[in-house]
């Protein structure tokens, strides 16, 4: 086994520790394609902040950033190849993000799986669908260093009820949280 495979290992093992709280809070796009002001704003809220102070006014707080599920069912059985569908909604995330170009700021790509495989088959096929987005939004002029792609197996089920649900196979985007 890769060093740096076992280090991946290890860190989705600790973030998938605390992502059972968060995964039902994370806004399904199922099979729409996304408004870019919308995603801008999700993913960056503290941008009407900055907005507001430019124009001379006070800002009294703003809205938590959004995590965005996409799209239900979207993934092959196996497969991290990307499909048309997911393609689209995420042209947009790369508009938004080719527009925060060397802003520091920093978006975390899940990758999911369900739990019809062994789990470090799972593990290793969601870090092939994170890398698979990434890729896919470098490509469409997105900074490589404003992308965090992780692996999370099927450690976060969208549908806890059934994990070989096909709609636990999916990628979620949203900010990733500083270290503390």
């Amino acid at each position: 086994m890769q060093p740096r495979f076992l280090a991946r290992c290890l860190l989705a093992v600790a973030a998938a520790a605390a992502l059972p709280a968060l995964a039902s809070e994370a806004v399904d796009m199922g099979q729409t394609v996304p408004d870019a002001k919308a995603v801008a704003e999700g993913l960056f809220p503290e941008d009407a902040c900055e907005q507001l102070k430019a124009a001379g006014f006070k800002c009294m707080g703003f809205k938590p950033a959004v995590r965005y599920s996409l799209p239900a069912a979207s993934f092959r059985l196996g497969s991290a190849e990307l499909p048309d569908g997911l393609k689209r909604q995420l042209e947009v995330f790369a508009e938004v993000l080719k527009s925060k170009r060397g802003s520091g700021k920093v978006v975390r790509i899940e990758g999911h799986a369900d739990a019809s495989g062994a789990a470090a088959a799972n593990l290793q096929l969601s870090q092939r669908r994170a890398d698979a987005v990434r890729d896919f939004l470098v490509e469409l002029g997105a900074d490589p260093a404003m992308i965090a792609p992780v692996g999370v197996g099927a450690a976060a089920p969208k549908n806890s009820k059934d994990p070989f649900a096909p709609e636990n196979r999916r990628v979620e985007i949203g900010r990733a949280t500083p270290p503390s």
